[in-house]
């Protein structure tokens, strides 16, 4: 199974270093040397995940010359629902036109869900269930915040983007993934269920209530930094391969200077991935495929190169896989619309 399409969506509010300035205990010049992100984007009041995902969904489809009604599956990878009950992919659905389509949440974990929820959705095009499925990772990450908490505020972005999969050309499309987890360092990045209170005793209250996301900082860096590349040399070594044999690396957008020490540590010039945590921030579980949207719009990625993506983050969790990057063709001809059954991929 391969990517056909990725969509993208982010939001129109754009929140500067020096806008941040006005409300919390910063610098412009520490946020730009210490973590890399100079601009985020921020979801309107009444913006919501399924608002976010369904764009990225119908961008999705309108890059690959489909109508979302062509859309047998909708996977949605996201920690920050609009709703406990139902799945969030029923929105994105509604609000797509994805008529007919079957729809869940995956909660793989906030960032690392760029892999994970992705994993999930190949494994029911492999099995042969669904022909087209679109896996959605949506969060609004800034509505976690507590804008007085600086480690967060500086951080995140609200963003989505859609992983359009279909069964493609034998060597081509996905191939192997490794995922991990370390429970034990749960509380490294989560968002924690808490009451508090401002200095004048009155309740703080994120747009999810009493759901407040916390990280720490070092501990971030120094697993990311210090088991990722190990990690993604693990995957490629079980298909004979070196970090030198990869065109381009799509890493999690955590920090920019973590993506350099995770590149460095690889022994790959930077040249081989993109970044853009600078102008979004770390936007959670989109973050991977918008780094393939960008790589795709820059004419940074070509049929034919090899790929890694590699996500990390809360749990604390990483997920990398490899691709062979298809072109059009590698999907063959036949019928593009919508195809509800069982055995397709055994007789592409």
């Amino acid at each position: 199974m391969g990517i056909r399409a990725v969509g993208a969506y982010l939001p129109e509010k754009i929140v500067s270093n020096a806008d941040l300035e006005e409300i919390l205990i910063t610098r412009d010049d520490w946020i730009r040397e210490n973590i890399g992100v100079e601009t985020r984007r921020v979801a309107a009041d009444d913006e919501w995940t399924s608002d976010l995902g369904a764009r990225a969904l119908l961008d999705a489809c309108a890059r690959a010359g489909i109508t979302p009604a062509d859309v047998d599956l909708v996977i949605c990878g996201t920690y920050t629902p609009d709703n406990m009950a139902p799945p969030t992919a029923m929105l994105v659905i509604d609000k797509a036109g994805a008529t007919g389509a079957t729809g869940f949440d995956v909660n793989s974990g906030a960032c690392p869900g760029s892999v994970f929820a992705l994993d999930v959705g190949a494994k029911y095009v492999a099995s042969g269930a669904f022909r087209r499925v679109a896996v959605v990772m949506a969060d609004v990450s800034t509505k976690t915040l507590d804008w007085k908490d600086v480690g967060p505020a500086v951080i995140f972005g609200d963003g989505a983007a859609c992983y359009l999969l279909e069964p493609c050309a034998p060597g081509t499309g996905l191939g192997p993934t490794l995922l991990r987890s370390d429970p034990k360092r749960y509380r490294a990045v989560w968002v924690a269920r808490e009451e508090r209170r401002a200095r004048d005793g009155r309740p703080r209250r994120s747009a999810f209530g009493d759901n407040f996301a916390q990280l720490s900082g070092p501990a971030v860096r120094e697993f990311a930094v210090g088991e990722v590349p190990g990690f993604v040399e693990e995957l490629l070594a079980g298909c004979g391969l070196t970090p030198s044999d990869v065109d381009l690396f799509a890493l999690h957008q955590a920090n920019l200077y973590i993506v350099h020490g995770i590149m460095e540590a690889l022994g790959v010039p930077r040249d081989r991935t993109v970044t853009n945590v600078q102008k979004y921030g770390n936007t959670s579980g989109a973050s991977v495929p918008l780094v393939l949207r960008e790589a795709l719009d820059n004419g940074r990625l070509s049929p034919g190169d090899l790929v890694v993506l590699a996500a990390f983050g809360s749990g604390v969790s990483m997920g990398a896989t490899l691709v062979r990057w298809c072109g059009e063709d590698d999907f063959g001809p036949g019928d593009r619309s919508s195809a509800r059954y069982a055995g397709v991929v055994g007789a592409a």
